[in-house]
């Protein structure tokens, strides 16, 4: 940890000793969301961030990645590093074609800038709505990255929760781009996912160019049990909702760890019970190629062979 931040009170690190998954994961598998921190003292965290997390680099993101049997990674630009992607674009370099990235932009970028990230490896940018995470940007700002963005053939990844979709569908449904929804816009999984919540969510899937990341089950567990001690039934109360997505919009999903699991503040999973969640989630053989290979090679490597 840098001498020059403190973390946030209470901030909880990721698990130091990941099991080693049962589940093997297909060849070519790819971790399509998670993060890097810093370290701070080489990648210093923006003043205007709502946390200060633990470093978490990249070399430590690609132990993780080998030890998990992943073979590629999409890594998404932290809140806490703002629109400063420095950090984000240095990992995407460092590994060689074997990651991708998602950065976040203000209106006024260049189209340089733009075409610096494009050539790096950025595919996207990430408009987050969750307050306590951010200072949303007003919908104007946000269609005008879009509008930017879109010759360049990339995509709008965004973070909202259920009750957020009834404001925000017709303004995400008009975007000119494809987009990507984290962890399956965190449903309220204490309702039926028959019940109205989720099947808005699922109706504004079908009716748009969207893609679902069945991910972070232990951001929207109520029950759990969570993926620790080597519980590889974790989460049960997450499953239908995940199974759900999975079973209707198959050629759509994508997966990832969420690592370093930024804002938990119950508990960290163990990395490798989560890689044992996803044969809960999706079951098949041809399903689990579709969530963790076939997908994410024609979103982030269109043309290349995993």
């Amino acid at each position: 940890m840098s001498t020059a931040f403190a973390k946030t009170p209470g901030w909880l690190d990721w698990h130091p000793d990941p099991a080693r998954p049962r589940f093997a994961l297909p060849p070519g598998s790819v971790d399509a969301h998670c993060h890097v921190f810093g370290p701070g003292d080489e990648f210093p965290y923006a003043p205007e961030r709502k946390y200060t997390p633990c470093d978490a680099g990249k070399a430590q993101l690609f132990a993780l990645r080998d030890h998990l049997g992943v073979s590629r990674n999409v890594i998404v630009q932290a809140t806490c590093h703002g629109a400063d992607n420095s950090a984000m674009v240095d990992a995407v370099r460092a590994a060689g074609g074997r990651a991708r990235g998602i950065a976040t932009v203000r209106p006024d970028v260049t189209d340089a800038e733009l075409r610096e990230l494009d050539a790096a490896g950025v595919r996207g940018v990430r408009f987050n709505f969750l307050k306590r995470l951010v200072d949303t940007s007003p919908q104007d700002e946000l269609a005008t990255i879009a509008r930017r963005i879109a010759p360049l053939g990339w995509h709008v990844v965004v973070y909202f929760e259920e009750s957020d979709l009834p404001g925000l569908e017709g303004f995400l449904g008009a975007l000119p781009v494809p987009l990507v929804v984290d962890h399956m816009g965190r449903p309220d999984v204490t309702q039926p996912v028959g019940g109205p919540g989720f099947g808005r969510f699922l109706r504004f899937v079908d009716r748009h160019d969207v893609w679902v990341k069945v991910s972070c089950p232990e951001r929207l567990s109520v029950a759990g049990p969570p993926a620790l001690d080597g519980e590889r039934h974790a989460y049960t109360d997450v499953v239908p909702f995940a199974r759900r997505v999975v079973e209707e919009f198959g050629d759509r999903v994508l997966w990832g760890t969420d690592w370093p699991h930024p804002n938990l503040t119950d508990h960290v999973p163990d990395d490798g019970l989560l890689v044992d969640h996803v044969p809960h989630v999706a079951v098949t053989a041809e399903q689990q190629h579709a969530l963790l290979v076939a997908n994410p090679m024609r979103l982030y490597w269109p043309g290349e062979d995993a």
